[in-house]
């Protein structure tokens, strides 16, 4: 009996979702990156915020621009991009791509410029009919040095209107 009812709450979540998706709507995903769990050569300890604004161009597929910020011991690094989502059809689940430029500014003097190519999947979980909590999986390749690559884990939310 738990099973079906949980069955039947995930079907009514996942109507309610797919009218999230449709074209003609907005959404705007902020996220806190001190809060990600990932992994890459260079970093140590960070802090830093990145959102990201988009608009269905058709049902289930958005296209995305974002822009962040992160503050290092030793180096900030500013980013600006620009990508897109497609739902899978009524469950929230997604796959994305994107391309980001990267500017490195180290605090012992000079900068470094970067472009990644980044791919995520995830999934919109709905809280309530516009806001989601949003988990996914990321890997972000470094065209310029291997290094800079990172792999990881995130958690943001989406006001979708």
């Amino acid at each position: 009996m738990k099973k079906f009812l949980v069955v039947v709450c995930l079907l009514v979540a996942t109507v309610g979702a797919q009218a999230q998706f449709e074209k003609g709507k907005w959404f705007v995903n902020p996220s806190v990156t001190g809060l990600d769990f990932s992994y890459s050569k260079l970093e140590k300890t960070k802090f830093g915020f990145i959102g990201q604004a988009g608009n269905f161009l058709t049902d289930n597929v958005a296209l995305l621009v974002s822009a962040g910020a992160e503050w290092r011991n030793e180096v900030d690094i500013y980013t600006v991009g620009v990508g897109g989502r497609y739902y899978f059809d009524r469950t929230g689940i997604y796959l994305g791509a994107g391309l980001k430029y990267k500017k490195y500014d180290w605090s012992g003097g000079g900068d470094f410029n970067d472009t990644t190519l980044g791919f995520e999947a995830g999934y919109a979980y709905f809280l309530s009919r516009t806001v989601t909590i949003e988990p996914a999986v990321y890997y972000d390749f470094s065209f310029k040095d291997g290094d800079y690559s990172k792999l990881g884990l995130k958690i943001g939310f989406g006001f979708y209107f």
